[in-house]
């Protein structure tokens, strides 16, 4: 077989890149999983020699954009505002990024979130050549309304249409855009940080090692966390459930949670600190995930990596990453039955986070990063190739076949 790469095509391989990562809240992450994957990923390729360019939003923050920090771990960081308004804060922060990177043209980008898809054409004008994350079902989020699904329809479609290629987190959305688009994905899911089981920092919640059941979301009723508050207030427990988590513009919902709650449950609210949030992963009894439309979850992934014994909403997503290390819930029920399942046989219970850290295996960062790398060289070495095309048509035309 004739080798038919090129020396230019071989210099590219290793040459260093720029690469803009956009659409999210950006980094240090301290919200989501797309957060989570801009500081694992982005750190990693600057590790590695790239210059990785974050574009980061904070609109609650009162210090003045010009005296954000400009670099973290390796990464440059441009701060835009954004509207303090659910439905326009994402896209009003993405529009002044890509205008922002139509003057400042990096090799390739990265846009989080296809609700971004209006503004792809402004890097197409760029040539710019990027991917979109798209995500998991936006649009089957309780939290919008009949204008909010039907934009997130078309912002899927759109999607589709603009970008050079598309990634998705889960092989369930990965099928859900060849069966509905006939599109191709590059399936990219995140890492599962393999998280310590130390417990030091226990005492300072009032909370022992194996002596509470342990709940982290986002208060969205597609994370279903009414239906573990639920499930668990009916129950016999005799453990705690910890639930940690808020979101903004979510009162009426937080409000119902704390209704349906007794007093053996205890909200934390937002926990930031890495290392105590890990701590609480890590010694749980068990660990109740909710979450239903969003892809491969990160929250879900740091469970697998501190052994875990994880209890989940019955989709094909958290059944693809837990397999038969998880139990899987459907109602309130469900969760009451599983809960004092889990008090009644605690050695099965362990056993269980075991089956879950060995699947962590699965899911690393350095693999994650690995790919990314690998997609961003293609999209700057298929940029390269029209642009050659482009200036030597009659050369490439006399080529023989």
């Amino acid at each position: 077989m004739t080798d038919t790469t090129t020396a230019a095509d071989r210099a590219a391989g290793s040459t260093p890149m720029s690469i803009a990562l956009v659409g999210t809240r950006g980094v240090p992450a301290r919200y989501g999983g797309f957060e989570t994957c801009v500081e694992e990923v982005g750190h990693r390729l600057a590790d590695r020699g790239h210059r990785v360019v974050v574009y980061c939003r904070d609109a609650t923050s009162e210090t003045p954009l010009d005296q954000r920090p400009t670099s973290y771990r390796g990464m440059e960081l441009v701060h835009k505002p954004a509207m303090r308004k659910r439905s326009l804060e994402t896209l009003s922060h993405t529009a002044l990024s890509a205008a922002h990177l139509f003057g400042h043209r990096t090799d390739a980008a990265i846009v989080f979130n296809s609700a971004n898809a209006p503004f792809l054409p402004i890097l197409r004008a760029a040539r710019i050549p990027f991917a979109t994350h798209v995500d998991g079902l936006e649009w089957q989020r309780g939290k919008w309304g009949g204008t909010g699904k039907r934009y997130y329809q078309l912002a899927e479609r759109a999607s589709v249409w603009w970008s050079d290629a598309l990634i998705a987190d889960a092989q369930g959305i990965s099928d859900y855009y060849r069966q509905k688009f006939d599109a191709d994905t590059e399936l990219i899911a995140y890492g599962a940080p393999i998280v310590s089981d130390a417990s030091d920092r226990l005492h300072e919640l009032d909370l022992t090692s194996r002596g509470y059941h342990l709940v982290v979301a986002r208060f969205e009723p597609e994370n279903h966390v009414h239906l573990i508050v639920e499930g668990y207030t009916a129950s016999s427990a005799t453990k705690p459930l910890i639930v940690v988590g808020s979101a903004p513009y979510a009162d009426e919902y937080t409000a119902r949670l704390h209704a349906l709650a007794d007093d053996r449950v205890r909200f934390l609210g937002g926990v930031w600190d890495q290392e105590l949030l890990d701590q609480l992963y890590a010694n749980g009894l068990t660990y109740l995930h909710g979450h239903s439309v969003g892809g491969t979850n990160p929250s879900l992934l740091r469970a697998l990596g501190a052994a875990a014994a994880t209890t989940a909403f019955d989709v094909v997503f958290n059944r693809e990453v837990l397999g038969d290390s998880g139990r899987y819930f459907a109602s309130a029920d469900d969760v009451r039955r599983l809960v004092e399942e889990a008090e009644a046989d605690p050695d099965a219970t362990r056993s269980r986070g075991a089956a879950a850290l060995r699947r962590a295996d699965l899911y690393t960062w350095d693999d994650v990063a690995d790919r990314y790398e690998t997609l961003c060289r293609n999209l700057r070495k298929s940029r390269d190739d029209r642009a050659r095309r482009a200036s030597h048509p009659r050369e490439l035309q006399k080529q023989p076949s």
